[in-house]
């Protein structure tokens, strides 16, 4: 783990090394804010944890840089806790151990953090060195912006004092991003009355497993295959053809995350079990590998006799669900009409909870139009209401529409072609980011977002590109210089 300290730039994988050891999964970041604003402190610098969970720091300008405009720091402080099914790793208790492989560093069976960690290093690094040149800076390490957006969602207004937003959460260095999608979680939610299995039935297990999953923004336009939507084409031949009831379904975790694996545990008469396991790990196998084998090298099929369950789904709330599922939209819906390769709207079905008499999906929803965020979330409702699901709505966040004419971008676009002698790439982003919410609460900030290079956030094997860590640190340092005065 303490390989990463030799790295350069020394003072981001120091820091970042500091961050791998303080768990910080969303939804439970007190050892992370007590962590950083101990870690201020004992720099002497001002620092502070608002009634959101944000931490905000300040720091004056170096002398003779007083009359720069105000830059406002920003990235989250929590990660997405992903691990592969044989890790034993605990994120509310544990570290992540970082590896090295080759150009990248990896965590062991888990996610990395550098999503968002990279960004919170990079304050760091900045804040505690008196020798790089700013002008008046601002942090702000926002809370749960994986799970909810909370921190910004319920920031009070005028907060941030900055003229320019620095976002550090993206994650191909080399790119300016100047918008975003909004968003909106879908839930729906059925209570049924369990049902006794057939005396005569035993119960399987089928569980689909193995692949990529990834970031349901980033990557959801690389036709990687979603478990619960393949599990349900295998569910649906088995009530068809094998006199299968369903009993029970337990697929992904993360709204944001695409879901890597899902199981679901089936009735059915004994004399029907072989011939079930013949179809599955046969005909079933082979059409996925078929279709999914150049993506999702890894994907795995298993059929494991378990115990008989004391209860099941009723028949006809069985078929609306499975039906539900097979009907829903997930992935692309739309691209950017203009901009052919960005995807504009997607959907992704990433958890579904089926038993002890409650079902329960989650989708979440993009779009850089809202118009067609409420088609998108229009079409679902329609699927879930004729199962008989209630459908709910929450966690709404706009999209950031790009500025005309950004001091920021034009600023950034000439420091990188100074650098690295050629032209970022300035484009938008299918994930959604907190620069929209931070503009509803501070409007007329400068905003932009870059990063370094990460590869599958949200999945066991994010990892982050060494040699792009210190380009991007270069970028920063020399921004920080040319800041334009107020």
């Amino acid at each position: 783990m303490s390989e990463i300290l030799k790295l350069q730039p020394e003072a981001i994988w120091r820091n970042f090394h500091l961050l791998t050891q303080v768990p910080r999964p969303s939804g439970h970041l007190e050892k992370i804010q007590q962590f950083l604003l101990q870690w201020a402190a004992e720099r002497n610098i001002e620092a502070s944890l608002d009634d959101a969970g944000n931490i905000l720091m300040y720091k004056p300008a170096t002398p003779g840089m007083e009359d720069r405009k105000t830059i406002t720091l920003q990235g989250h402080t929590d990660m997405v806790p992903q691990k592969t099914p044989d890790s034993p790793h605990n994120f509310e208790t544990d570290p992540i151990e970082t590896w090295i492989d080759g150009d990248w560093v990896r965590a062991r069976n888990t996610t990395l953090g550098a999503d968002d960690g990279m960004a919170i290093a990079t304050i760091m690094a900045i804040f505690e060195d008196d020798t790089i040149p700013h002008g008046p800076l601002e942090a702000f390490m926002t809370s749960d912006e994986e799970t909810t957006m909370h921190g910004v969602t319920y920031m009070k207004d005028g907060l941030l004092k900055g003229d320019i937003l620095m976002n550090l959460d993206n994650e191909v260095h080399g790119e300016l991003m100047t918008g975003s999608a909004g968003g909106i979680n879908l839930s729906a939610e059925l209570e049924y009355q369990e049902v006794a299995p057939d005396a005569e039935d035993v119960a399987v297990e089928i569980v689909i497993g193995g692949l990529r999953g990834g970031h349901s923004g980033l990557e959801i336009n690389e036709g990687r295959g979603n478990a619960n939507k393949l599990l349900a084409r295998i569910v649906t031949d088995a009530i068809a053809n094998f006199e299968a009831r369903l009993a029970s379904w337990k697929g992904g975790n993360m709204r944001n995350a695409i879901p890597r694996d899902a199981h679901a545990v089936l009735t059915l008469p004994k004399e029907n079990v072989a011939e079930l396991r013949e179809v599955v790990l046969g005909e079933w196998l082979t059409d996925l590998t078929d279709e999914y084998g150049l993506i999702e090298p890894n994907l795995t099929l298993q059929v494991n006799e378990v115990a008989i369950p004391a209860a099941i789904v009723p028949e006809a709330v069985q078929d609306n669900l499975v039906n539900a599922i097979l009907s829903c939209h997930n992935g692309v819906m739309r691209f950017i009409p203009h901009l052919p390769r960005i995807v504009e709207t997607s959907s992704n079905l990433a958890i579904i909870e089926i038993g002890e008499g409650k079902a329960f999906f989650k989708v979440l929803v993009r779009s850089s139009a809202d118009s067609m965020r409420q088609y998108c979330v229009d079409t679902l409702e329609a699927g879930f209401s004729m199962a008989g699901m209630k459908v709910t709505t929450d966690g709404a966040y706009p999209a950031w529409q790009p500025s005309p004419k950004s001091e920021i971008v034009e600023l950034m676009t000439e420091v990188y072609k100074d650098l690295f002698n050629e032209d970022p790439k300035v484009t938008v982003v299918h994930a959604g980011l907190e620069c929209s919410i931070i503009l509803t609460h501070c409007p007329g900030m400068d905003v932009v977002s870059f990063g370094p290079t990460l590869q599958s956030p949200h999945t066991p094997n994010e990892r982050c590109n060494i040699p792009s860590v210190e380009k991007y640190w270069r970028l920063v340092l020399e921004t920080l210089k040319r800041v334009p005065k107020k």
